[in-house]
């Protein structure tokens, strides 16, 4: 049998580091006898007091204790899980030097792999929305400890899958913040309740203004049927706060609404372009609506689409860009890897009344030849997941679009792309940042490219 890795012996005593940068992950980054630590909780200029959690052969990982000399960028977190829960990274940072620091990772990864500097494109205006509770999507653990009280509802704890004890968050949309320490009390009380891994939330808008009272469904995943008992306890919380109740006994197929009745979508809004969106609980959708409303306005002025113009929309969704594109085009195309998502764009083309979208659906993330893949575009968008677009830029170039806007949550992928756009013969004519994520160091950019 091959033997066990032995786990390196940390230090018990705390160390005091000075903090020299912060790496891409939002981690100051010191030195102790000539070894890289990564200190989290802690600012470039800072001099910490931190604790080790974890030994590796060329890093350690410390967390902050306390701050013996803090940065001007330093505030109060407003936060009194922040210490310790995993959902935000950066609330300890000011809100406008956390997006400077988003840009800086985006301007670095384009200087390392595509050898572009600040000077050489345009640098969009930061985009920025709102930061206190702005998601509307998550996934919530869910872990009965009776040490702690009982149920325990909501992101795992830094450095640990431990849940975190909360009965807040200022980051989930408020509507399902305040409901946490209820689902606490109604989980502790079920026949089930160590048969409940997780909890996924999604708020849809009931009108198209910004701060509406949006509509909740929670979806309950349990792993082995629930008693009547537990399901009668579950109706009664969904009827008393006017949830969308839905849950998941097996894998993701068997998702199912049981209160109320009626149809399994709920809504958002783009009102600049008087549409709406609907969408099922477990549909991707942008976390941030604020942010994704200017998203698509600046993409369609970066664009500057015609009604002339034959446009691409590649890894679509359910036509966040696909659908407003359409209003000022002649045609457009939208191509995703998921039947169900392609269906969903479809139906909210029926919605809104567009006959010059169609929807397409191909494994975007695989090399192949794609015959419904022409030379005649006009214009292309790409909205790829992390892993970016490698695959499909060789034939996609062919087209010789006039414009190519790149969406990306993933500023190393969208820099090694770029590479390949460059040498396909585009040029960066425009990038910059979105906010999508306060206090996370999660980059979401956008960038131009236009032919050479």
């Amino acid at each position: 049998m091959p033997s066990r890795r032995r786990r390196r012996a940390l230090p018990k005593e705390p160390v005091t580091v000075d903090i020299e940068s912060l790496s891409h992950e939002g981690r100051g980054i010191a030195h102790i006898e000539g070894k890289v630590v990564f200190v989290d909780g802690a600012l470039p200029g800072e001099r910490v007091q931190a604790s080790y959690v974890r030994r590796r052969g060329k890093f350690d990982e410390l967390n902050t204790l306390s701050v013996l000399q803090a940065s001007p960028q330093r505030v109060e977190p407003g936060c009194e899980y922040a210490g310790t829960c995993g959902g935000c990274s950066l609330r300890h940072m000011n809100v406008s030097e956390q997006l400077a620091f988003k840009e800086s990772v985006l301007l670095e990864q384009l200087e390392h792999s595509a050898n572009i500097r600040v000077g050489d494109f345009e640098l969009l205006p930061r985009m920025t929305g709102n930061t206190q509770h702005y998601r509307r999507k998550a996934r919530l653990a869910v872990r009965l400890v009776e040490k702690k009280g009982g149920a325990l509802v909501g992101f795992r704890e830094k450095y640990s899958t431990f849940i975190t004890v909360m009965s807040d968050c200022q980051v989930l949309s408020a509507e399902v913040a305040q409901l946490i320490p209820t689902l606490r009390e109604l989980i502790s009380a079920m026949d089930g309740a160590t048969e409940i891994p997780q909890i996924e939330v999604a708020v849809g808008e009931s009108a198209a203004e910004l701060d509406a009272v949006g509509t909740v469904a929670l979806v309950f995943r349990h792993l082995k049927p629930l008693s009547e008992a537990d399901t009668e306890r579950l109706l009664g919380f969904a009827k008393s706060h006017q949830i969308e109740l839905y849950l998941q006994p097996a894998g993701p197929d068997s998702v199912h609404k049981i209160y109320p009745e009626g149809e399994q979508r709920l809504s958002y809004f783009l009102p600049a372009c008087q549409l709406q969106l609907k969408f099922h609980p477990q549909d991707f959708t942008q976390v941030n609506a604020s942010i994704n409303r200017q998203i698509v306005t600046r993409a369609l002025e970066l664009l500057d689409l015609t009604s002339d113009d034959r446009v691409l929309d590649l890894f679509c969704g359910l036509g966040n860009f696909t659908l407003p594109m359409a209003l000022h085009c002649k045609e457009i195309l939208g191509v995703e890897g998921s039947d169900e998502m392609v269906r969903r764009g479809e139906e909210n083309a029926a919605l809104n009344q567009i006959h010059n979208a169609r929807f397409l659906s191909d494994d975007l993330s695989k090399s192949a030849d794609r015959d419904w893949l022409p030379t005649s575009y006009d214009k292309i968008v790409l909205d790829p997941p992390r892993s970016g677009a490698l695959e499909i830029l060789p034939q996609l170039v062919k087209c010789k679009a006039e414009k190519i806007l790149y969406i990306s949550c993933n500023p190393a992928t969208l820099s090694r792309d770029t590479g390949v756009l460059q040498q396909a013969g585009y040029k960066l004519k425009s990038a910059g940042v979105m906010d999508m994520f306060p206090h996370t160091t999660h980059v979401e950019s956008m960038a131009l490219f236009i032919q050479g």
